[in-house]
């Protein structure tokens, strides 16, 4: 049987803030060891006994589309990147994988993944998929959940009912008897001492063809807008594209509501023509990091059940995460506190409010501040920039781009530029001109003069960019010519 690995890369991780941004969400940051979430994600499955698994695909929003590719290429796993023009959840977003999984006529079991969950356990993760393997082969909608061992209000629950396979007598697949929504305190702690409740992981698998049916009879509103983007849409490079203005149109819902809670025990429950939804039980240190306590869970601990990453100091502690990108953090006499330091932000929360982080993210948005959706350091296809400092009528920005990399042939009405090169070798087209910029070497870009930087060597190229001019804004810029499709603006 082939398994089509499909993660889902829509999230925006606001309650991680600082380290989490809109345009740079946690699936994409190194929380746990040196891969990103989303690479994590791509790994779990490697040497899984018993199957065939294809290229993994991934569906994300177009403004990561660069950056997943490129976390793709550097751990070496080439894929299939679906861009969602505009977010709709992910009932549309499975639905668009299940049509490209289905485009040379193939019926691939979809193995479907958020890629900002930790699961520390692979091989008992990798058991349970080939349990559900054999199941979502035979027509079954599978999910997973997760043995919960405390009354967690920050999850939906699965309750399970009867036994619908007991090929693993030690872990049987159970019918489904109802979702339900994130329970308050006490009523968790019923879930929790029914012993018949599991916390929802958002893991499901599935054949290409059950859900594409199951959709149809459920929500056919959304197939058909689908559908349609789908056959509007055409490869663009190593990504696949829908249409825009279609895929607009599509309703928004999430898998649970489209389908699972209107299948659960499917025909077993009286509901003719709808699959069989089941649940396996898993229990491999899943988490979904959603907040910065869920980290600090999942995190090795030293003495005091403290976690200390980076350049951390900490005297009479207890129960506290902190977390330094780059200047020296120091924590006395904290208690279940979290510190996170960024270039441009700091986050001081008890860990027991650390879900209210999103109300920051919300404050930042209202007053238009750019620290609630980018970074200081900012990833573009090309490379990335760091603006290192900045005035009422200069910026200072750090450059590097890749081996190969070309920024677009642009011009700006309201600046000029000075590129100072510190190391590596720039090719330049100032106006007419094209010229070599060589270490220690600068050049000069007069305001509303057509310009491009390229790195035409075979190692990194770092410069320096000093701007001046009435107006800074990332927005002035007007691009003549773009290796990577990206418009004006």
């Amino acid at each position: 049987m082939q398994i089509q690995p499909v993660i889902l890369s829509g999230g925006s991780g606001t309650r991680l803030w600082p380290l989490s941004r809109e345009k740079y969400p946690k699936q994409l940051l190194p929380l746990i060891g040196d891969d990103t979430l989303l690479q994590a994600t791509v790994r779990r499955l490697q040497g899984i006994d018993g199957v065939t698994l294809a290229a993994p695909m991934v569906v994300c929003n177009e403004e990561y589309r660069f950056v997943i590719a490129e976390q793709l290429r550097l751990i070496k796993q080439p894929g299939t990147v679906v861009l969602e023009p505009v977010g709709r959840n992910t009932a549309p977003a499975l639905t668009l994988a299940a049509l490209a999984a289905r485009r040379d006529g193939l019926d691939p079991i979809l193995l479907v993944m958020p890629a900002d969950h930790v699961i520390l356990d692979t091989a008992a993760f990798q058991a349970v998929v080939r349990q559900g393997a054999a199941l979502a082969q035979d027509g079954a909608v599978v999910t997973f959940g997760i043995t919960a061992d405390a009354p967690e209000t920050g999850y939906g629950y699965i309750q399970s009912g009867e036994v619908f396979s007991n090929a693993n007598p030690a872990n049987p697949a159970r019918l489904i008897a109802r979702f339900v929504e994130k329970p308050d305190l006490a009523t968790a702690q019923q879930y929790l001492d029914a012993g018949t409740y599991a916390w929802n992981s958002g893991l499901f698998m599935l054949r290409a063809s059950v859900w594409l049916a199951a959709l149809g009879q459920c929500r056919p509103d959304i197939l058909a807008a689908c559908e349609a983007a789908w056959k509007g849409g055409a490869a663009d490079g190593e990504f696949v594209r829908v249409d825009k203005e279609v895929f607009g149109t599509c309703p928004s819902d999430s898998i649970d509501y489209a389908v699972m809670e209107r299948i659960a025990g499917g025909e077993a429950s009286g509901k003719p023509g709808l699959p069989p939804g089941v649940v396996i039980a898993l229990a491999a240190g899943w988490s979904d990091v959603g907040a910065w306590d869920a980290l600090w869970k999942v995190l090795p601990k030293s003495e005091g059940a403290n976690v200390a990453l980076g350049d951390v100091l900490m005297h009479d502690c207890t129960g506290t995460l902190a977390l330094s990108e780059g200047r020296l953090v120091a924590c006395v006499g904290l208690d279940n506190i979290v510190v996170v330091e960024t270039a441009d932000a700091i986050l001081v929360a008890h860990k027991d409010k650390t879900q209210d982080v999103k109300k920051i993210v919300d404050k930042l948005k209202s007053s238009a501040r750019s620290e609630g959706q980018l970074h200081r350091k900012v990833f573009r296809p090309w490379g990335w920039y760091d603006s290192v400092d900045h005035g009422a009528r200069f910026q200072v920005k750090r450059i590097v781009v890749k081996p190969g990399g070309s920024l677009s042939l642009q011009m700006h009405h309201h600046r000029a530029e000075h590129w100072i090169v510190v190391s590596g070798t720039a090719r330049v087209t100032r106006g007419e001109e094209v010229f070599l910029v060589s270490e220690n070497e600068s050049t000069y870009i007069p305001l509303g003069t057509t310009h491009r930087l390229e790195n035409p060597g075979r190692v990194e190229l770092e410069m320096i960019e000093v701007q001046s001019g009435s107006y800074l804004g990332e927005d002035d810029i007007v691009r003549f010519q773009d290796v990577y499709g990206r418009s004006a603006g």
